[in-house]
């Protein structure tokens, strides 16, 4: 069998003197698109920002496709194949939409990632505006650009930080049909995300997170079963 894309075994993690993450147990296997649920504040982020090395201390064990990352400085936590797209995007203003799409390498090992013709066949909205300074793109295809960066390093672990935040309907249903060719074409998927109606039809199981813990894991068979319940926890 092989060795799941992530795999969380008891990870606490602060940031200074705050003890944010509280024993979080978490496996993604390969293939699976796997969303954290949880209101604001509950640790979600933190836990992919743990994944990534972007935390403070952390205790634990993180694994990647098999690899232990803890105590791996950040650069080397990348190259283990795994790409993260956080809240804030990071587009560069001075560079074209192309040019932020060139801009990150190759992950050595990691065989190689999306070219041009294929992230521009993924998301037209990026070949229109490919001459464009980044961040004069509209909200919704700079998440596409962000995504999409990642797309060409080669990485196949994806952890994706409320990508559809603020979009109109239109780009989020277009995020959504990339993210169902993604793990199509053999992507691992953890998302992060309030949009429960964004998340729920993309996945196929489901952790709830509560006060830097893990409350409830459940597969997307039991999601009916489990409405009444998230809808009051999440506000639904």
């Amino acid at each position: 069998m092989a060795s799941p894309a992530l795999d969380i075994r008891d990870l606490h993690a602060w940031y200074g003197e705050s003890h944010v993450l509280h024993g979080v147990d978490m496996v993604v296997h390969p293939g699976e698109v796997v969303t954290l649920l949880g209101r604001n504040g509950a640790g979600r982020t933190s836990t992919l920002r743990a994944v990534m090395g972007l935390t403070g201390a952390r205790r634990g064990s993180i694994r990647v496709n098999g690899q232990e990352t803890i105590g791996l400085p950040r650069h080397r936590i990348a190259y283990t194949g795994i790409g993260y797209c956080p809240e804030e995007r990071g587009i560069f203003a001075s560079l074209s939409t192309e040019e932020n799409l060139l801009l990150p390498p190759v992950l050595k090992g990691q065989g190689p990632g999306m070219g041009l013709a294929e992230i521009y066949a993924l998301f037209p909205n990026l070949a229109e505006r490919r001459h464009s300074p980044g961040t004069r793109l509209s909200g919704g295809e700079q998440q596409m650009l962000a995504l999409a960066r990642i797309l060409r390093t080669g990485a196949k672990l994806l952890l994706l930080d409320e990508i559809s935040e603020g979009l109109a309907p239109v780009i989020v249903q277009a995020l959504g049909r990339a993210i169902g060719l993604l793990r199509d074409s053999g992507h691992t998927v953890v998302l992060v995300e309030q949009n429960f109606h964004f998340a729920a039809p993309l996945s196929d199981r489901f952790y709830v997170m509560e006060h830097g813990r893990i409350v409830e894991h459940f597969g997307a068979r039991e999601l009916q079963a489990k409405a009444a319940a998230l809808a009051e926890l999440l506000g639904v």
